[in-house]
């Protein structure tokens, strides 16, 4: 098993920034890539950002490219996601995830471990 815990959500004002953490425990090793999805009221979880266990191999969606960036510390086995320039609509709630193997990296469906999510609001 693995356990994921978010950390940094927040109320921000249109063009701020936050930075969201997720420390990763238990049994890493088995980790191949770790995401961030966002969910808003009444709309599905979609994507927002990936990067594999190693360090590389880093994607984003259209809506938050040149805004967020993802990255990690082996050290501490924690990922990050900068997020600036933020906007009224990034406001969900962010969840962080790990899958254990390779392959497709989008969908929620693609991960086998999810942390209980943490809020982020941006007001205008």
């Amino acid at each position: 098993q693995v356990q994921l815990v978010e950390s940094g959500g927040g109320l921000v004002q249109a063009g701020g920034s936050l930075r969201l953490s997720c420390a990763a425990s238990g049994r890493t090793f088995s980790i191949w890539r770790m995401g961030w999805f966002r969910q808003a009221p009444g709309k599905e979880r979609e994507f927002v950002a990936t990067i594999s266990w190693s360090g590389g191999g880093t994607y984003y969606p259209d809506s938050v490219k040149g805004r967020f960036t993802i990255s990690r510390d082996n050290n501490k086995n924690t990922v990050y996601l900068q997020m600036n320039s933020l906007k009224p609509e990034d406001t969900a709630v962010y969840y962080c995830a790990a899958r254990r193997g390779s392959g497709s990296y989008s969908y929620t469906l693609d991960y086998d471990y999810w942390g209980q999510g943490t809020q982020v609001t941006v007001s205008s």
